[in-house]
């Protein structure tokens, strides 16, 4: 920066640069330096720039709006001691303005990309920003890639009203695909994907980075939108990848084919190449090349592997010279043996699990977990009818106590050095799983099951009534009528039951003949004055453990999954049949 020249100036002509970071912001509080300058006036200059017939501030900010409280009090038009900045030097203004702000209060991301933004219009390199600010270049440009959003989106993000995951994802959107997103935002119908969700919206589903290409990315015609908040960039059109990609592996497989591999199998796509249905071999024996593709652009060539029957079939094929006898020795077992040996370390195997629950318990989660060749578990994934349904289960107390108890199980396994375990049936990460769970107390792999059992509870079910009944659960804790239980409720018959149930019989019958509209606006006005007196909770039928019906013999789910299974769990006089379980509450010990 050239040097300022100092000059006074009147107040009058002072105001806040549009280079300054803080341009436009609210009036600071200025009263731990209004004594001051009111005593003994500005003791350091402003920072300011010419800017048509006025000067504008870019550092001395707060100073200045002291200076304004003071002039108003006294009536009069101070003259500022001020460092003159030269017109063109806009960058060094911009510079000028930063150190002091974030000095004094780190800028948030979106302050950030007002100031980078500015920076690098000026000229500025990546490299001398993040110098500057002594980051790295990569977090100036994806503090930068928040250009490519709108200003709709910018604005939300910087309000708060979405998260970073999300605006991070919708910098990969096409301006098209942002003005789509925005449209569903604003609809009073339909729902906006946010999070992860969002960022398989924009990219059409599973997200194929860049490092996952198999061909030349430079003579690539299709379109890669660089993704600066991962490793690699994205390609844009799944469609035009698998095209190159599949180019590719044919090559592949015809080189596999020239160098004698006898087969080379093309697995379909989204399959997973299960190990532990194969022996591997090599390409002498008959061992075959297995290609395996994943969704997310992956391919795996996995080199001699054969059935386990063929294996033997191979094994038992003649040797054809001396030579080819030395390189396949005969094997020290037969089928037969092998299978003998194999089926007697498996009855130990499993006699010691009968011996040692604790070891027992930490493979079950592994399964349970992982899957395996004999277990086949499925996450939950909720379905409904209405969207409002899932964001509302997806904005409730129970999805958010479920999502820290899966941060917390995926520390765990973090703290250890494994992989956070997902269920693909690998015997190996199966095996991964297991020995990190052998590391941790019974009370962190008690936490790793619940976890596992919680997310993989069918919904709908007797099984659902029997947990809340077993562990005492009180629905109040998760859950309050919203507006999607007021939408979903449309008949009559139900809501004029609701209203007797939570106000009064009379109150019902009064209300018998109002529309559903005008009944259901009673019934909520109704539950919110409850809401402010002690000890009014209210729970429809549906919602209670155990559950009941508010239409007497009508079909009502819950209560009908209830009445299938409550004969084993009361008694006639509604005490438990067996003993007592333990509180679900309670901290496994």
């Amino acid at each position: 920066m050239s040097q300022p020249d100092l000059m006074h100036l009147p107040l009058s002509k002072l105001s806040i640069s549009k280079l300054n970071m803080r341009h436009g912001r609210k009036a600071p509080d200025v009263s731990d330096i209004l004594p001051s300058i009111r005593e003994r006036g500005v003791r350091q200059t402003l920072l300011v720039r010419r800017e048509g017939d006025n000067y504008g501030i870019v550092a001395g900010r707060r100073r200045f709006f002291a200076l304004q409280q003071i002039a108003k009090e006294a009536g009069s038009d101070p003259l500022v001691p001020c460092a003159v900045m030269q017109e063109d030097d806009a960058a060094s203004a911009i510079e000028a303005s930063i150190i002091e702000n974030v000095a004094r209060l780190p800028a948030s991301e979106m302050e950030q990309f007002a100031a980078f933004r500015k920076l690098h219009g000026e000229g500025r390199p990546v490299a001398d920003i993040a110098g500057f600010f002594g980051v790295t270049e990569l977090h100036v440009r994806r503090v930068l890639a928040l250009a490519a959003l709108s200003a709709p989106i910018r604005k939300l993000y910087a309000e708060e009203d979405i998260d970073g995951e999300t605006v991070r994802a919708l910098t990969l959107a096409t301006p098209e695909q942002q003005a789509a997103w925005l449209k569903l935002w604003n609809s009073e119908t339909e729902r906006a994907p946010t999070g992860r969700a969002c960022r398989a919206w924009v990219t059409g589903g599973t997200a194929i980075t860049t490092d996952k290409a198999l061909f030349d990315l430079a003579g690539y015609s299709g379109a890669v939108t660089a993704d600066l908040f991962g490793e690699a960039a994205v390609f844009a059109d799944a469609a035009a990848f698998w095209e190159a990609q599949d180019a590719v592996i044919a090559e592949l497989v015809d080189g596999y084919r020239q160098r004698g591999w006898p087969d080379v199998i093309l697995m379909e796509r989204g399959a997973y190449f299960q190990r532990w249905s194969f022996v591997q071999t090599t390409k002498k024996q008959g061992g075959k090349v297995i290609v395996e593709q994943r969704h997310d652009g992956t391919v795996t060539f996995h080199e001699g592997w054969l059935k386990a029957a063929e294996t033997r079939k191979a094994k038992t094929a003649k040797a054809s010279g001396d030579a080819q006898t030395e390189a396949n020795p005969r094997p020290e077992m037969s089928g037969p043996m092998a299978d003998y040996v194999g089926l007697h370390r498996h009855a130990a195997a499993q006699a010691s699990l009968i011996r040692s629950p604790a070891v027992a318990l930490r493979l079950i989660a592994a399964h349970a977990l992982c899957g395996s060749a004999l277990w086949n578990v499925r996450l939950h994934m909720p379905g409904a009818v209405k969207d409002v349904t899932l964001a509302s289960i997806e904005d409730g107390a129970a999805a958010a106590e479920l999502s820290t108890a899966r941060e917390g199980v995926e520390a765990l396994f973090e703290a250890l050095g494994a992989r956070v375990p997902r269920r693909s049936g690998d015997a190996y990460h199966l095996c991964e799983t297991f020995a990190a769970l052998l590391a941790m107390s019974d009370a962190e792999v008690m936490q790793v099951l619940a976890l596992a059992m919680a997310e993989t509870l069918d919904s709908g079910g007797p099984a659902v009534e029997a947990v809340l009944h077993a562990c005492g659960t009180d629905p109040g804790e998760f859950w309050k009528p919203d507006k999607a239980f007021f939408d979903l409720l449309r008949d009559k018959r139900v809501i004029t039951a609701l209203i007797s149930d939570a106000i009064s019989p009379q109150a019902a019958g009064e209300a018998e003949d109002a529309t559903a509209k005008a009944q259901k606006a009673q019934l909520a006005e109704a539950l919110v004055a409850r809401d402010t007196s002690l000890n009014s909770a209210w729970m429809p039928g549906w919602m209670q453990v155990p559950p009941t019906r508010h239409i007497e013999g009508a079909a009502s789910p819950p209560a009908d999954a209830w009445d299938r299974i409550a004969g084993l769990f009361e008694t006639d006089g509604g005490h438990e049949s067996g003993a007592e379980p333990s509180n679900c509450k309670a901290t496994a010990a």
